[in-house]
């Protein structure tokens, strides 16, 4: 697939990600959004890359969906010329964060500037959020007449509680995010020209120290924990997966090369070598 308003490199294990519409700022469309579910969908299943990193082009990060169709933007009872019913609709915001929320690879969001509607919702499946502290970003649904996208009412109050979610939501309001510095929304709040080497500086830390099954178990187990009942259910999961991973050759890797005091060579894939109950939240309840 040739990307046209995204682009996608890799080095070292890390994937760049970036959306390329710079004189738009970014905003996304249609086309975007098909270019960036492709992309997750191929660095999920390629062993090259570790970590993806997700930035803009300029000086925005995304300003949202496209607007310049005006007031029938958001109105989905037309797609491509045909009808669409309300049961066929599919949200595109909810489309790219399922996406990225299946992509066994950690996902780093360094937002370099601003960040409003879906630019800020589809930032919410990452799972580390880097932002310029002077990028406005905005929650700004209730504004526009519509209701948050890509699945952030599921994601937000995960992510900053209930409480915050609420006022974030219900007001709209734009806001630096600075002023969020301290919500559990971003991990880190920095200078807009230091967004891209944090970013790239923790991608690169789990690129070149830890072992690919590990992470992706961890990453399943961190997210799908969140939809479990309690600790005890919690704890059965926990403890096959340790039973497994204590069986694999990493696990013997990472405690050799700690006790040899040398940097670990993890061989392991995690398009290869998942355990075989791995994904275990789509087996049947009993």
């Amino acid at each position: 697939m040739d990307f046209t308003h995204t682009q996608y490199q890799v080095d070292s294990g890390v994937a760049k990600v970036t959306l390329h519409r710079p004189d738009k700022m970014n905003a996304l469309t249609g086309t975007m959004r098909k270019e960036l579910i492709e992309i997750f969908s191929e660095a999920d299943r390629a062993d090259t890359v570790r970590v993806v990193v997700v930035t803009g082009a300029g000086k925005a990060f995304c300003a949202g969906a496209d607007l310049s169709s005006g007031g029938s933007t958001f109105d989905q009872s037309k797609k491509d010329g045909r009808k669409v019913t309300i049961s066929e609709h599919r949200d595109g915001g909810g489309q790219i964060s399922l996406a990225i929320f299946g992509c066994r690879k950690p996902v780093i969001a360094a937002i370099n500037g601003h960040a409003v509607g879906v630019g800020i919702t589809m930032t919410l499946p990452m799972d580390i959020r880097i932002v310029a502290e002077n990028a406005k970003i905005g929650f700004v649904f209730t504004r526009r007449g519509v209701v948050p996208d890509a699945c952030s009412s599921w994601f937000l109050p995960r992510i900053v509680g209930i409480s915050k979610a609420t006022e974030l939501i219900y007001t709209g309001r734009v806001f630096r995010a600075a002023e969020e510095a301290n919500s559990g929304l971003f991990n880190y709040v920095v200078p807009g020209n230091e967004v891209l080497p944090k970013a790239m500086t923790i991608a690169k830390e789990i690129a070149e120290n830890t072992s690919a099954v590990s992470v992706a178990l961890s990453k399943a187990l961190l997210w799908h924990g969140l939809a479990e009942d309690d600790p005890q259910s919690v704890h059965l999961i926990d403890s096959r997966c340790f039973y497994w991973a204590g069986r694999q050759k990493d696990a013997y890797e990472g405690v050799q090369s700690f006790l040899e005091k040398r940097p670990p060579k993890f061989t392991m894939s995690a398009s290869l070598d998942m355990p075989d109950f791995y994904p275990w939240w789509k087996e049947p309840k009993v």
